[in-house]
């Protein structure tokens, strides 16, 4: 009797050993690893920052080992709060960056160089669009994934152009010879026939990009060869501003217009140059019958101003959290591209500008023709100090109807002492 209890006891000792740490049910489970999560900086407020949130929850969903947080911050405050972050080594693991804020984040040694990260989770730079890849290096090393191009297009509205007899049978405006004297000649047909309409609606709360476009068309030059002197008091960037004037002075743009987005939008204006990114907005006005063409090369060239959003991973982050941002950058880059591309801009990634879904999209294979004259800010890192500076002059040389020679030599003054210092 005595064996007998004993084998049961043994028996039930044994059942109990092959049940240790198990659940309930006798059936042993094993815990998925909690995901790394990740703080996404970024600028991107209205419809794009609808578009960067279906990127993130589609990211989110796609996988379990990275969950992605962001924190959009208002653009106008956007840097200031970044610098600080990467000064204090405490803020995103992941962060929105303008290719002509890279370098000073570079020199700092702020941001990590990406090019062993893409290794490691298999992003292949070589398939980012050559200009934007150019952009994001520095001393042979990617510092950044480039997102996209953006830069401005010329947008008309067809109704007002048709009251003044100036569309053509297939819907794009009947341009005069691509000089300024052509175009203002044009202009002038819309003031004289469409009264109670602006002709062209210029961006003056942000002239710089106005006057850059056609600078640049100009063949004009911001800074030296060496980066070491300013160069922008000469005659190009002269008779880039005194067309400006001439559009003011004889009433075929509003100087005092302080939302030319809003008056081209609500069909108060003819012409407007624009950015690829407001093209969903414009598109999606059912009042507004809008067209979409490149900037017409009044100053001799295609050349134009523009732009690029990267991604960048501070250098503070730990090493398995740059892992993880760099897999969710190739994601980005990869796969968002392709509703990054609807909000407008161009995306860097080749196969997806290649792909059918995005080249049927509106206006989209004029956007890539535009895109291969744009003109990327000059690879230096006082070039935010620079922008201020050239900002601030254009807009009180334009506003207060400064001679454009005096107030470009004081311009070029200021900024030789930006760059000295």
């Amino acid at each position: 009797m005595k064996g007998s209890i004993l084998a049961v006891v043994m028996l039930c000792a044994f059942l109990l050993s092959g049940c240790g740490d198990s659940s309930y049910g006798g059936v042993k489970t094993e815990q998925s690893p909690a995901p790394v999560e990740l703080s996404f900086w970024n600028p991107f407020g209205g419809g794009e920052g609808d578009f960067v949130e279906q990127i993130i929850k589609d990211y989110n969903d796609s996988q379990h080992k990275v969950f992605v947080k962001q924190l959009r911050l208002e653009s106008n405050e956007y840097y200031a709060r970044l610098s600080t972050a990467l000064s204090l080594g405490k803020g995103p693991d992941v962060a929105v960056a303008h290719v002509d804020r890279l370098s000073p984040f570079i020199k700092a040694k702020q941001i990590v160089p990406l090019d062993a990260l893409a290794n490691r989770v298999g992003f292949e730079f070589n398939g980012i669009e050559e200009s934007n890849r150019q952009s994001v290096s520095y001393n042979g090393q990617y510092y950044a994934v480039p997102l996209d191009t953006h830069f401005h297009m010329l947008y008309y509205n067809k109704d007002v152009l048709q009251r003044a007899e100036l569309l053509n049978a297939d819907g794009t405006p009947k341009l005069a010879e691509a000089t300024p004297e052509g175009f203002i000649r044009f202009l002038q047909q819309i003031r004289d026939r469409v009264p109670g309409v602006q002709p062209m609606a210029v961006n003056t709360p942000y002239f710089q990009e106005s006057f850059l476009d056609l600078y640049y068309e100009a063949g004009g030059e911001l800074l030296s060869t060496d980066l070491k002197k300013a160069v922008i008091h000469n005659e190009k960037a002269v008779q880039v501003l005194a067309f400006y004037q001439q559009l003011f002075d004889r009433k075929l743009s509003d100087l005092n217009d302080k939302a030319p987005w809003d008056s081209f939008y609500n069909g108060q204006a003819g012409l407007w140059f624009g950015g690829v990114w407001e093209a969903g907005h414009h598109l999606g006005n059912s009042s507004l019958n809008v067209g979409i063409m490149p900037l017409s090369p009044i100053f001799g060239s295609s050349v134009h101003w523009g732009s690029s959003h990267t991604l960048v991973v501070p250098a503070y982050v730990t090493e398995q959290k740059q892992d993880a941002a760099m897999d969710f950058m190739k994601y980005f880059s990869e796969v968002g591209g392709a509703i990054w591309g609807q909000a407008g801009h161009v995306p860097a990634s080749r196969a997806i500008v290649q792909s059918t879904a995005y080249q049927a999209l509106p206006y989209r294979k004029l956007f890539v023709i535009s895109r291969d004259h744009v003109k990327f800010a000059p690879k230096t890192d006082k070039y935010a100090a620079l922008y201020t500076a050239i900002s601030e002059d254009l807009q009180n040389i334009v506003q207060n109807r400064i001679e454009p020679g005096e107030g470009l030599a004081a311009l070029e003054k200021k900024l030789d002492q930006i760059l000295a210092n």
